[in-house]
């Protein structure tokens, strides 16, 4: 049994404000979902990266950097539980998504059949859809639970459907809500039925435990610059070498994840660096393995003990509040926090609260269409905490959309 997390201390907070000297006097940061605030170190780290490739040439620092580059695929196979040789650096979370999507190794045939989620992201539904357009691949969306999780009855009757389905491949949380999906039961049952399995974890890696052999999932694909704290143009992919290494091929091969091995011939290479390309930013790689290892070195439990306080706090504060409805609904929350305000669109809310300094974002129909046409949702405002935020920042955020709130109300109640 894992040992309890240490719980989070004033100190704490007080350490995670001083590892961020660059952040604006006065802003507060509740994008964490979109792009998060690196560190100092990480934000060092690409910056001494580019400027070694300035003075010394790109090559050279290639060979010279060999540890650095190294470490986001121990620090990952650290946060993960799993082995560096099971992980790629990819640019993004969606190119590592397709990299699987489009590179099954026997090559996809009309009928065969790919499950997903209710609450998919746009990108990756988009995907979906492509390729069932192009291959006659038949699309199945698993139904939620009223209580707002993946419907796992339904999951299982579908796994044993006929034809078996090739995929199972869904999303950890969505982008528009704080709810987070039951992975380790769905990696159960599609263990149980032999069904590959991938998890889309770019919402959730970093905010909370991500244990690949606890969720039993074949891939896992996430990103850099959300919850994890590293550079945009990073992102990663893990697959499970024992189980689906040699099931896939990757979409696209370069010189990094195969080689010309004759005059007409080439082989891939034998571990997941397969689905990786030779062109990305170095300094983001640099980068990215910095801030995994910060975050590892907290301590993943208690990031997301601290996410969970502050999110409850802020879900409190905005339901509180007259005219103001939070849409996150399930079995368990995380640090997005979705909310709507009546008689105001979700721009002029987010314009709203940045002009009093508090960033946010909005996420539309366009981004998880089959989620938001269910909840008869075209847009919501989403406000997501991380470990470096306060509850007087938290505190601040409510009493701007309570003045808001009140202004478009016309004051009266």
């Amino acid at each position: 049994m894992a040992a309890q997390a240490q719980p989070w201390t004033e100190a704490d907070t007080a350490a995670a404000r001083a590892a961020i000297p660059h952040l604006r006097s006065g802003l507060v940061h509740l994008n964490n979902a979109g792009c998060s605030i690196p560190t100092q170190a990480t934000l060092a780290a690409v910056q001494d990266y580019l400027a070694r490739e300035a003075s010394d040439g790109g090559y050279e620092t290639v060979d010279a950097s060999a540890a650095a580059l190294q470490r986001p695929y121990t620090a990952l196979a650290a946060l993960l539980n799993c082995r560096p040789e099971e992980i790629a650096i990819l640019t993004s979370a969606t190119a590592a998504w397709q990299q699987v999507l489009y590179g099954l190794a026997w090559g996809w045939r009309p009928g065969d059949r790919v499950l997903t989620s209710v609450h998919e992201y746009g990108s990756n539904a988009i995907a979906l859809l492509q390729l069932a357009r192009r291959t006659g691949v038949s699309l199945e969306v698993v139904p939620e639970t009223p209580a707002g999780d993946i419907d796992t009855a339904a999951l299982e009757r579908m796994l044993a459907s006929s034809p078996k389905p090739v995929l199972v491949a869904i999303s950890h949380v969505p982008t528009s809500s704080g709810r987070v999906y039951n992975a380790a039961a769905v990696g159960a049952l599609c263990r149980q039925a032999g069904v590959l399995y991938m998890l889309d974890a770019c919402q959730s890696i970093g905010q909370l435990p991500v244990d690949v052999q606890a969720v039993q999932c074949d891939f896992a694909c996430g990103t850099g610059r959300k919850y994890l704290r590293g550079p945009r143009g990073s992102g990663f992919l893990f697959c499970r070498s024992s189980d689906a290494l040699d099931k896939f091929e990757p979409a696209v091969l370069d010189n990094t994840g195969g080689s010309w091995s004759g005059s007409w011939g080439y082989s891939i290479h034998p571990t997941a660096k397969r689905f990786e390309s030779y062109e990305m930013s170095f300094a983001a790689k640099v980068g990215l393995g910095v801030a995994v290892q910060e975050c590892v070195e907290l301590g993943i439990q208690r990031i997301w003990a601290r996410v969970q306080q502050l999110a409850q706090q802020l879900r409190q504060g905005l339901a509180a509040l007259p005219g103001v409805t939070v849409h996150d609904h399930g079995r368990t929350l995380c640090g997005l926090v979705s909310f709507t305000v009546d008689g105001m669109t979700a721009d002029k809310v987010q314009q709203g609260l940045a002009a009093r300094h508090i960033n946010t974002s909005v996420s539309r129909i366009g981004s998880s269409r089959w989620d938001f046409e269910t909840r008869q949702l075209a847009e919501v405002v989403r406000a997501s905490v991380h470990y470096f935020n306060t509850e007087e920042e938290v505190q601040r955020c409510v009493e701007a959309v309570s003045q808001l709130e009140a202004a478009a109300g016309g004051g009266q109640r």
